[in-house]
């Protein structure tokens, strides 16, 4: 079953694991690029097919708009993760992901700050 529950779960352990494993090896404190290209290599040596800067266009009302919107990964074309390296995070990065989800029709996301010294304190999972 196409997007079925344990299809999407076993999406999101593969992200958290493969998540743990980027930032026991690199730890915190490096750019949200370095970060993303890690994981999405970690993800494909894994054999789960990852989108890194997937573009999301929206409508409003019948004006399409190329707005400059893109997702950081699309896991697995189901799950949206998007990743910081940042101080702390702020309600806008969660009004993001669910704007992202909404907008996407995807209903799964992680939101996840590598700039933390446990990761398991970084990883932010939000369902539409």
């Amino acid at each position: 079953m196409i997007g079925g529950g344990s299809e999407l779960e076993g999406l999101g352990r593969e992200i958290v694991d493969a998540s743990l494993a980027v930032h026991r090896a690199l730890g915190p404190g490096l750019l949200e690029t370095v970060y993303e290209q890690c994981l999405v290599h970690e993800l494909t040596q894994r054999g789960v097919l990852t989108a890194r800067q997937v573009v999301l266009p929206l409508t409003y009302r019948d004006l399409r708009i190329e707005a400059g919107l893109r997702m950081d990964l699309v896991v697995g074309d189901l799950v949206v993760v998007e990743l910081k390296s940042v101080e702390v995070l702020l309600p806008v990065h969660r009004s993001q992901m669910l704007t992202y989800l909404k907008l996407s029709g995807l209903r799964l996301g992680f939101l996840i700050n590598f700039n933390v010294t446990l990761i398991k304190q970084g990883i932010h999972r939000l369902i539409l």
